[in-house]
């Protein structure tokens, strides 16, 4: 994701960051303020967390609450609002057990250690393997390095992690080379390719590919960190599609902010999870859950799904009215929901940057052409017209 600069050397911070220019010290809905008290419209949701905008107000009344009551206590006892933010996420994604860590990369590291050690159990498939595909995205930890399909993000980290192989996304090919693979014990994919430039699923090749599983006992393993809490215009994007996934991750905006990932997964395949075979010193605190709570009880409340389709369509229909103003500029505008990617001819990071400098408009990048917008999903006509506005006068002048 090419940004404009990088930490500078003076600082006590890596550098493994490009970061824009501008310090954040303030958000409150669609709008962030930074340290000069500029104000800017937030159309990268923190990278899809801030589903209900920053700081929404049944969160942070939640969390207040929580931070006078109790942080930490770990995972030696039970914690009450992580059982029932368990209880309330597996029902709405039709699972029946969850794992509960910090971040969307352990999520996905998670599933894959359960995927593994259920087929070793359960298959007796001891030297078996992934699948996943091109350009897909699952972390930065070893294990989901591999797992992600591209190769400029594994460059000088090998050895890596044995035990994945990569297929072509959407294609005939994949599901060729699966039916004739004896080794594969599970798939793992994006229902949107977010990272790899903002690309969903065919829903036929989806349909094709749940059976082809089903048939060969394969597990489905479903990367919904980007996709899940909303942001495709249902809680998980996988329910748009003929699939039964085995497991199912998520992170980014279940917490609203706070740092919180979620795997759940079928009852028979979760049992291979018993005391000491995975754990978090962290993951399901009493704080963190406390805000998973409150945040799907706000997609409840705020009937936030709606929202978000209703967004999505205005939004996606501005959008092609401009590509068809900008032919020569927007080649294409696909996603699903409001994660929106429109490819460019001209390098991404320009329009970004142009977005930020003169407009005062946050938005990503997805690729070296493609533009990335994740508003968030409580956001509103006019907000979107604000956008829509500055791009145009962005590529007016290109």
């Amino acid at each position: 994701m090419p940004v404009s600069e990088t930490v500078t050397s003076q600082s006590a911070i890596m550098s493994a960051y490009g970061r824009f220019p501008i310090t954040i010290v303030k958000g409150k809905g669609a709008y962030v303020w930074d340290e000069q008290g500029k104000k800017y419209l937030d159309f990268t949701s923190g990278i899809a967390v801030c589903a209900l905008g920053h700081v929404p107000d049944a969160v942070e009344n939640a969390l207040k609450e929580q931070l006078g009551t109790l942080w930490h206590c770990s995972n030696l006892f039970h914690i009450a609002p992580q059982e029932q933010l368990a209880k309330e996420l597996t029902a709405k994604a039709g699972l029946d057990q969850a794992f509960f860590c910090n971040s969307g990369a352990e999520a996905n590291e998670g599933a894959i250690k359960l995927a593994r050690l259920y087929a070793h159990l359960v298959l007796k498939k001891e030297h078996g393997h992934i699948v996943t595909f091109d350009h897909s995205f699952h972390g930065r930890t070893l294990a989901t390095l591999t797992a992600t399909a591209q190769e400029k993000l594994q460059k000088g980290f090998g050895p890596l992690v044995s035990g994945f192989k990569y297929l072509p996304y959407n294609s005939s090919e994949a599901l060729d080379a699966i039916a004739a693979d004896d080794g594969c014990m599970a798939v793992m994919l994006e229902m949107v390719q977010g990272e790899g430039g903002v690309l969903p699923a065919d829903p036929e090749w989806i349909k094709q590919l749940n059976q082809l599983c089903k048939d060969k006992g394969i597990l489905i393993i479903i990367d919904e960190v980007q996709t899940g809490i909303g942001r495709t215009g249902s809680l998980f994007a996988f329910q748009q599609y003929a699939i039964d996934p085995d497991i199912v991750t998520c992170a980014k905006a279940l917490g609203s902010g706070i740092p919180i990932g979620a795997f759940m997964a079928k009852k028979q395949v979760a049992k291979v999870f018993t005391p000491g075979t995975h754990g978090s010193t962290f993951g399901g605190n009493p704080f963190a859950t406390t805000a998973g709570l409150a945040t799907l009880n706000a997609f409840d409340k705020q009937n936030v799904i709606e929202q978000c389709k209703k967004n999505a369509a205005y939004f996606m229909e501005k959008l092609q009215a401009l590509k068809a103003t900008y032919p020569a500029q927007i080649l294409e505008v696909r996603g699903k929901g409001l994660l929106i990617g429109v490819e460019t001819a001209v390098p991404a990071i320009q329009l970004v940057n142009q977005l930020r400098e003169d407009h005062q408009v946050l938005i990503l990048t997805a690729g070296e052409k493609v533009l990335r917008i994740l508003p968030p999903l409580v956001t509103n006509e006019k907000e979107i017209d604000i956008f829509i506005d500055a791009l145009e006068q962005v590529l007016k002048n290109q």
